[in-house]
């Protein structure tokens, strides 16, 4: 599937993937500030530096084919008047690349990358996750954020439990980025992909053999149809576990609106409904994101995309 120029403000030869969710500590570097990247398949370090520090996203980081592909989406922000805090240029951060940077309408960073450096493949015999698949960001307004992340990155609604949750896709994979409707900005939680159902258990038993239980989980969720085991990091940040999300087949899918009830959160009914403790630990820290460093820019963004 390719994204459309009809679709959206930045159009791609090839669908986007969510590479990384970078967490921790904002520092808004001279040019730019941090950034999540989302393509395919993802790699993410979220969370605080430190136990007891705030948890908050530094950046969504999408992986991009070509460097004609970021040039051209840099004129098409420029163009919408979506402001950029990096403009096209080699990426300094871990893992080098090219690509910009640009800011959502609640602060978030947003980073478009390409040729980043690759690595080695993680083993897949061993049970631990080989990347980072989706990250869900609490919203104080669902549809706002799910028309800029439509209509400016082309991304594409999967399924809404109700009206509280959006799940998005920049590819295959049901979902790269879902908002939960909330009374702040924060991040909700970052998933982990375990290559198979077996990864996912045996992962999950390691934990608990270190001391870590599940907050919730082991479960299925019903939008995605992904496997799921929800645990608090030191920071407090919440990270999943998940494997066998649903894939998309864009000429056959139909976009549903699921009921929030305890069998659809969890298919299988072995977690049942999160307790307040999990909501508690989903709700995550205020964050200001950019506007923090770059107060000017809330007057920029807030007729973005409404």
């Amino acid at each position: 599937m390719s994204m459309r120029k009809s679709l959206a403000v930045v159009a791609f030869a090839a669908p986007l993937a969510l590479v990384a969710c970078g967490g921790g500590e904002k520092e808004a570097p001279a040019a730019a500030p941090a950034s999540t990247t989302a393509a395919a398949p993802v790699a993410a370090d979220a969370g605080a530096a430190a136990k007891g520090s705030a948890s908050i996203v530094g950046k969504i980081s999408f992986a991009v084919r070509t460097r004609a592909e970021i040039d051209e989406a840099a004129r098409g922000l420029e163009a919408a008047g979506v402001p950029m805090l990096r403009e096209p240029s080699p990426l300094a951060g871990a893992g080098g690349g090219y690509g910009l940077q640009l800011v959502d309408p609640e602060g978030r960073l947003v980073e478009l990358a390409t040729e980043m450096e690759s690595v080695v493949p993680m083993s897949r015999e061993v049970a631990r996750p080989v990347g980072v698949t989706h990250v869900v960001l609490n919203t104080v307004d669902i549809d706002r954020a799910v028309a800029f992340y439509t209509s400016v990155l082309g991304m594409r609604v999967s399924d809404w439990s109700e009206h509280r949750m959006a799940f998005l896709r920049c590819n295959t994979d049901h979902h790269s980025i879902a908002f939960n409707q909330a009374g702040w900005t924060s991040v909700n939680h970052v998933a982990y992909e375990m290559p198979s159902i077996d990864h996912f258990m045996r992962g999950i038993g390691g934990l608990k053999r270190r001391g870590i239980t599940p907050l919730w989980g082991p479960g299925r969720h019903g939008p995605g149809n992904n496997t799921f085991g929800y645990f608090g990091d030191p920071a407090g940040l919440v990270c999943e576990y998940t494997s066998d999300v649903a894939q998309v087949v864009e000429d056959q899918w139909l976009c549903r609106v699921w009921r929030r009830t305890p069998e659809l959160s969890d298919l299988w009914g072995t977690a049942g409904p999160p307790s307040q403790d999990v909501r508690t630990h989903m709700a995550g820290t205020p964050d200001p994101g950019v506007f923090a460093t770059h107060p000017e820019l809330l007057g920029v963004l807030s007729g973005s995309t409404s």
